[in-house]
């Protein structure tokens, strides 16, 4: 004969809703506090950046270089939208600059530091932003935009084989990405 089970306490009709509700304002203020107003990061890429570059680069003109886009520059976002933004250009640098081709044209200790630097920030935005893709619809999609803009940089590396020369217009153009960060973080903290 099995033994009585004791009845087990139900919660109320409301306590899930609740549950999701008290997550998802955690997780909301958990992310505001990502950038704070003394939080060095954009600057100190910046600065990492600068000091990958070689000290013999000299300026070179390339056909077609790619440009950060103004539709990036002068776009409204609310917080949460400009912290898909943020993470999305993260992660394209990340991805951009840790490519193996880097190595033989930038410093390799500034280059580590800065793609650390990356990797901590995406680390620490991936939680906030679980479903950030329906965060951004209509025909000015601005995840879309910094896709396009990324891929537009590996084409043009790609079509100039991976020159120091190219990864030298890249440096540059990661340094607009960076800055655009910079007023992405403010925007978070509104």
């Amino acid at each position: 004969m099995p033994a009585p089970t004791a009845p087990r306490p139900r919660l109320p009709h409301a306590a899930p809703p609740l549950l999701l509700l008290l997550t998802a304002l955690a997780t909301a203020l958990a992310c505001q506090h990502l950038w704070t107003p003394d939080d060095t990061f954009p600057a100190d890429a910046l600065r990492l950046l600068h000091d990958m570059a070689p000290s013999h680069a000299q300026p070179c003109h390339l056909q077609q270089p790619p440009f950060f886009p103004d539709a990036l520059r002068h776009n409204n976002l609310h917080p949460q939208q400009a912290a898909a933004a943020a993470l999305r250009i993260l992660q394209h640098l990340f991805h951009t600059l840790s490519d193996n081709s880097t190595r033989h044209h930038w410093h390799t200790q500034p280059r580590n530091d800065l793609l650390n630097q990356l990797q901590h920030h995406i680390h620490h935005l991936e939680p906030c932003l679980r479903n950030s893709t329906t965060l951004f619809k209509g025909p000015r999609n601005t995840l879309l935009t910094i896709n396009k803009y990324f891929r537009d940089i590996h084409l043009f590396l790609h079509a100039h084989n991976h020159s120091a020369c190219a990864w030298d217009h890249v440096r540059v153009e990661a340094r607009a990405s960076l800055q655009h960060l910079h007023n992405l973080t403010r925007t978070m903290r509104r």
